[in-house]
């Protein structure tokens, strides 16, 4: 059996900004000095002239990152979650969300698994504040492999996108030939029973879920959502009519993100049973990242308990 690399996707995040400076050179990377930790140092140091050291200054940076992309520049601007999504929110939501430029945010230390750093570092409000801006794509991806392809892509695409990463190293999951599509869910597992809609390092979560579900007789589908907007509504209304029972997983509060994406989608479409796996309505606290991914309810076992009510939940 292979060895199975763990390889965090913000790591994956500076490598792919130095992929995309050899196909390209339209375009500059801002960060608020936090280069070695977001890790767009690596591309500081292999382009020099095509990054800015915006500061301490996120609200600052975000607006001047919206000049840089008025005038045809294509801008990635990195700094923390909570700060490019919590403390920049007016200069996201006026100056890069209501022109509708062409600025890459590149959120790291999303979520629980900041571990350390605390509550108030513990971003889990961030893709609910990104949801709320008109025509701003939001891309969380699952590992290495697809936080690569995700920037590639979000180059490529017209518009603002907030793209999450984090601070924990996770399992690569997807190897060479995966292929990351903006606004396409993907089907890991086929199941009958229960659908579990995953995203970002709860994807391995939810592959540990089905393995145990299985030993259980339990048969689940498996649905890696990336792109939580535009979410891929037909694979989510196919998993509601098929299995009849849907839970979903994330790494963010239960309030405004993947959950509440997939059950508004449900409760138009194809009304069944949808349960939450995330962070409950409150912070976070200090603590290593994996014990925290416990504490809080982040885990394999705890996507199958879930499980287990949505399917009787629909009886």
């Amino acid at each position: 059996m292979a060895e199975v690399k763990n390889i965090a996707t913000r790591d994956a995040y500076g490598a792919a900004l130095c992929e995309l400076a050899e196909k390209r050179q339209d375009f500059v990377v801002f960060d608020a000095d936090l280069a070695a930790a977001t890790k767009t140092g690596t591309f500081k140091k292999a382009h020099p002239e095509m990054f800015y050291n915006c500061g301490i200054a996120e609200q600052n940076m975000m607006s001047v990152a919206a000049g840089f992309a008025a005038t045809g520049k294509l801008v990635f601007a990195s700094s923390f979650a909570m700060f490019a999504a919590g403390r920049a929110f007016e200069q996201v939501r006026n100056s890069i969300g209501y022109p509708h430029l062409n600025v890459k945010i590149g959120a790291t230390h999303a979520g629980i698994s900041v571990g350390e750093d605390g509550a108030t570092h513990q971003c889990c409000e961030d893709i609910a504040l990104m949801r709320t801006i008109p025509g701003m794509t939001i891309i969380n991806p699952a590992d290495a492999t697809e936080a690569r392809q995700a920037v590639l892509a979000a180059a490529e695409l017209d518009g603002p996108v907030y793209m999450r990463f984090g601070r924990l190293a996770v399992p690569v999951v997807f190897g060479d030939d995966y292929k990351f599509e903006i606004g396409k869910g993907v089907e890991l597992k086929a199941g009958t029973d229960v659908t579990i809609i995953a995203t970002g390092l709860m994807v391995k979560e939810a592959m540990e879920a089905y393995d145990l579900l299985a030993a259980e007789g339990i048969s689940a589908r498996i649905v890696n959502m990336a792109t939580i907007k535009p979410i891929d509504r037909d694979i989510i209304v196919k998993a509601a009519k098929e299995t009849g029972a849907i839970v979903t997983a994330e790494e963010h509060s239960v309030i405004g993100g993947l959950g509440s994406a997939v059950a508004e989608v449900v409760c138009e479409e194809c009304p069944v049973p949808v349960i939450k796996v995330g962070v409950q309505d409150t912070f976070g606290m200090s603590g290593p990242a994996n014990d925290l991914l416990g504490i809080f309810g982040l885990r394999a076992k705890d996507i199958v308990e879930k499980a287990k009510q949505a399917i009787a939940a629909k009886k």
